[in-house]
């Protein structure tokens, strides 16, 4: 996999306040969902070495988890302030019941392997590295009778980002 430059990125900001969309898949059967929860990093090398990766947080229910736990490639997108509307919908609806990507007029379009959007300005495509269930026991005692109070554990899924798509 060819190195790229990682550009200093407002990852805090990133997946709180602008959302993402999480896709897997193929471009001719996919899902995407929208995320708040994700973080970027490096992981699994040596100084200078690390493996630059986004993680992304999926609950279970999500048809787009089905997609994630079978494929080797995700994306994960972030859109012009424009597309807020769009990713609203594409978060509180399921593609089981509908084509909600062509609900909202969203173009998708293959990348490396991965499945992307024409509308995207941020796009990284990634290599799955891991996937794994939150354990109960492994929670601090505020998440687990906070978020986790109906317990419900999402899934991890670590990517190495293996191609990057800037058009901002």
């Amino acid at each position: 996999m060819k190195p790229f430059e990682m550009k200093d990125y407002k990852v805090f900001d990133m997946f709180n306040n602008q959302w993402a969309l999480v896709t897997a898949g193929t471009p001719d059967h996919y899902n995407t969902c929208t995320i708040a929860w994700g973080s970027l990093g490096t992981i699994w090398g040596g100084p200078n070495r690390g493996r630059s990766i986004v993680t992304v947080y999926v609950n279970p229910d999500r048809y787009t988890y089905d997609f994630l736990k079978e494929t080797d490639v995700f994306t994960v997108d972030w859109f012009p302030q424009e597309y807020r509307k769009a990713l609203g919908y594409l978060g509180s609806r399921s593609g089981r019941d509908e084509d909600k990507v062509a609900a909202v007029g969203l173009t998708p379009k293959e990348l490396a392997g991965g499945v992307t959007f024409e509308e995207a300005n941020l796009t990284f495509v990634c290599h799955k590295l891991y996937q794994g269930e939150f354990q109960r026991e492994g929670l601090a005692d505020e998440i687990n009778h906070g978020i986790y109070e109906d317990w419900h554990p999402h899934w991890m899924f670590v990517g190495e980002i293996i191609e990057v798509e800037d058009k901002r």
